[in-house]
């Protein structure tokens, strides 16, 4: 690392140019090849999967996507010659549009059941050439304006669907402005310095910049979802500014202490640098660790999220300390210049806020970890609730068309409407073809159905489809229920001496099989990222201690994030307020990629405090020692850090997409909780009941593990004198190590 830093700050331009070369091609790369992003959320050997599949195969006509025109009038039906004449201008309108494939009319003949029985509702079906992900947003514009040109007084035209949501969704890059202005005023609070504060800010930038546009070309490679750009926006401008912030905190100490700009970049990359490098390592693990779900839409976003870390450790040990050999002195204020200047240099110590609370906590750690424990716990219960289901316009924002026009779908039609289910099969013989037509009559006889549709048959007669409207909402329970009382008991009977093989797909029915899928393999994917985490520290920090309190911790931080998710978004505490919609299940794809996340990025204050106490820990042995001054000196540069995460996590709520919001929000909660409870309060003080137990280890696993650790060789030799000392004392007073007064 030292070398690395050495041959940035000699060659600072050529490593500037490279960065910016690098960003220029990608970006240019990706303006020319465009997205192709795709929410392909079909997991393998569901029956909703092949329910898709077939038809599909059956009925190729159908894979452009569906939307609807929505109108109410206050006074009168809409079966009044004036609404008539208007709607019928208007959809002829959008029917001519480019891009619309077809528009199916309720006021054509096979229409009437698209009119509400009082007769006040009325929707039409607009479909498009291409399916959501593919159709230009101009397009779908378009649309929108054709329908609200017809709104008058007494008439009320609303649009719902995939494609309309795009029309939606702000345009900018509103949130990151905010969460990046935030971090650079965080910043020079606490640099004093514009130069100096502004590094990390450019750093992030321009990595970020780079992995943003590589996502897009990843995205020709493998399935990518529209959100992991803006997933990788998130955790890597928050990162990103972390990780530079931890080596300028360290480059400045150097400075401080009369090292030239050269001895402190070098020793600040050489330090704090194999810390970000192992940190951004274990954040990258967690990700990967959606790997092992072999989910391809959850691939996409682990490979494109962990490439952002990837970028953002490789700036900050690259392209910073290039940076900073630029700047030279004045990465410190004016002040301190002038006091190294008058008064020579001299080692920064611990004082103020951070010296007095690492000394309290030291006098009462058994009160502290207790309160600590209580928080966590309390914000964790709301978790025992969590209900994984879908999420759909009717969680949008009360102000947007897309709810409007759901809920007016639900008052006119029935809330089930808005999420049909579609039962597939194959077809083979007049037989099969007697049952479907008998099948009709069973399914709405079926408790939960609203209304069945006639079976409708491809042009080989070989494959047929039937539309059936649930009596509640999509994300509803009991329309979960619908889909499992079909699967085992409906369908069964009706099959019972034909060759059908009935296929329950649909929003509901796709996305409860997915989280099915995803809570079958959570235990094992959560073993994995936690076992893989704590080999890690295990192997840095040669101690059982450690790995076995991160864990503990990041779960606790994971589980505390879910209660507050849960509380804000399921159970719809201030949802509205905060213009994130109104209450709803918790997406099936969150939980794995939040659990990924969460631990990857609460690991990273793990490495940064309790690197600093393993320091004084090989220096002195005296575990009291290490813990309080290895607090007193990162506490400030963490809490800083932390305010700048959740700044710019909670600047994504800003975004407007619910997914993206939920992401902000758990983030932001998992963070401050990580900061300012576990790591700062609950963390030292087990360490100071534990005492020496701490950095216990076996001497036979001690001999068989390889020697790599985040510090460099000069501290490791120091400690291997220390376990030789340790060691001796252990044969001349049969102690254990613990015994020993710091």
């Amino acid at each position: 690392m030292a070398a690395l830093a050495r041959w940035c700050v000699r060659h600072r331009l050529v490593a500037v140019l490279l960065w910016l070369l690098a960003f220029g091609g990608v970006t240019a790369a990706a303006a020319v090849m465009g997205s192709a992003y795709s929410n392909d959320y079909e997991a393998p050997g569901t029956e909703s999967g092949r329910a898709t599949r077939l038809l599909n195969e059956g009925f190729p006509g159908l894979g452009g996507d569906t939307d609807t025109v929505v109108w109410h009038t206050t006074h009168g039906t809409v079966r009044a010659a004036d609404v008539k004449r208007t709607m019928r201008r208007t959809l002829e309108e959008i029917a001519d549009l480019p891009g619309v494939a077809s528009v199916t009319s309720p006021y054509a003949a096979h229409g009437r059941d698209r009119i509400s029985e009082d007769g006040r509702t009325a929707y039409a079906t607009v479909t498009f050439d291409e399916p959501a992900e593919d159709i230009d947003k101009s397009e779908a514009r378009r649309v929108v304006r054709a329908a609200e040109s017809a709104r008058t007084d007494g008439l009320d035209v609303e649009l719902g669907g995939s494609a309309i949501g795009l029309t939606e969704s702000p345009s900018g890059h509103v949130a990151e402005l905010v969460g990046v202005v935030v971090a650079a005023v965080v910043l020079f609070l606490a640099f004093g310095s514009l130069a100096a504060s502004l590094l990390p800010i450019v750093t992030a930038l321009l990595s970020v910049g780079t992995a943003y546009a590589a996502i897009g070309l990843l995205g020709h490679a493998m399935t990518v979802a529209d959100f992991a750009p803006m997933l990788g926006l998130l955790i890597g401008l928050g990162v990103g500014i972390d990780y530079a912030l931890f080596i300028v905190t360290r480059h400045r100490r150097g400075l401080k202490r009369g090292l030239t700009v050269t001895e402190a970049v070098t020793t600040a990359v050489a330090t704090t640098g194999r810390a970000v490098v192992f940190a951004g390592a274990t954040v990258c693990i967690a990700l990967l660790g959606m790997l092992i779900l072999r989910l391809g839409f959850l691939n996409g976003v682990a490979v494109a999220a962990s490439l952002t870390v990837v970028l953002t450790v490789a700036a900050s040990v690259t392209l910073l300390p290039a940076l900073l050999s630029y700047i030279g002195p004045r990465a410190l204020s004016r002040r301190e210049r002038r006091r190294l200047a008058e008064h020579g240099p001299a080692p920064e110590l611990p004082t103020g806020l951070a010296a007095r609370w690492s000394a309290f906590v030291e006098r009462h750690p058994k009160l502290l970890g207790a309160v600590a424990v209580a928080v966590i716990a309390l914000l964790a219960l709301p978790t025992l609730s969590l209900h994984l289901g879908t999420s759909d316009q009717g969680n949008d924002p009360r102000t947007s068309t897309t709810r409007q026009a759901y809920d007016l779908l639900a008052e006119g039609f029935g809330p089930g409407v808005n999420g049909p289910l579609t039962l597939v099969t194959r077809v083979d013989g007049a037989d099969d073809k007697l049952a479907l037509d008998n099948l009709d009559t069973t399914l709405r006889a079926t408790e939960g159905v609203t209304s069945v549709t006639s079976a409708r048959y491809n042009t080989a007669g070989d494959t047929a489809y039937l539309t059936v409207v649930p009596a509640f909402a999509p994300q509803s329970r009991q329309t979960s229920e619908l889909v499992d009382r079909l699967r085992t008991e409906v369908l069964p009977r009706a099959e019972t001496g034909t060759s059908l093989d009935v296929h329950v797909g649909g929003v509901t029915a796709s996305y409860d099989d997915f989280a099915d899928v995803i809570v079958g393999k959570l235990p094992l994917f959560v073993g994995v990222v936690i076992g893989l985490g704590c080999l890690l520290l295990l192997v840095a920090f040669r101690s059982l201690g450690i790995p076995l309190k991160a864990a503990a911790m990041n779960i606790a931080a994971v589980a505390a994030a879910f209660g507050i998710v849960v509380a804000v978004f399921q159970w719809g505490w201030g949802s509205e307020l905060l213009g994130l919609g109104r209450a709803g299940p918790i997406e099936p794809f969150l939980p794995v990629i939040m659990v990924s996340v969460l631990f990857g990025l609460s690991m990273d204050y793990q490495v940064f405090l309790v690197s600093r106490m393993y320091e004084e820990w090989l220096e002195t042995g005296d575990n009291r020692r290490a813990v309080r001054i290895g607090l007193a000196e990162t506490s400030r540069v963490i809490n800083s850090a932390a305010v700048i995460m959740i700044s710019v996590f909670l600047a994504f709520v800003l975004s407007g997409d619910r997914v993206i919001a939920m992401f902000g929000i758990a983030l932001a909660s998992a963070v401050a909780l990580d900061a300012f409870v576990l790591r700062t309060l609950l963390v030292p003080a087990l360490m100071h009941l534990l005492g020496g137990a701490n950095w216990w280890l076996p001497g036979w696993l001690d001999r068989r593990m390889p020697r790599i650790s985040i510090e460099p060789p000069e501290c490791r030799a120091a400690h291997e004198r220390l376990t030789r000392v340790v060691q001796e004392l252990e044969k001349e007073q049969r102690q254990d190590v613990r015994d020993f007064p710091g």
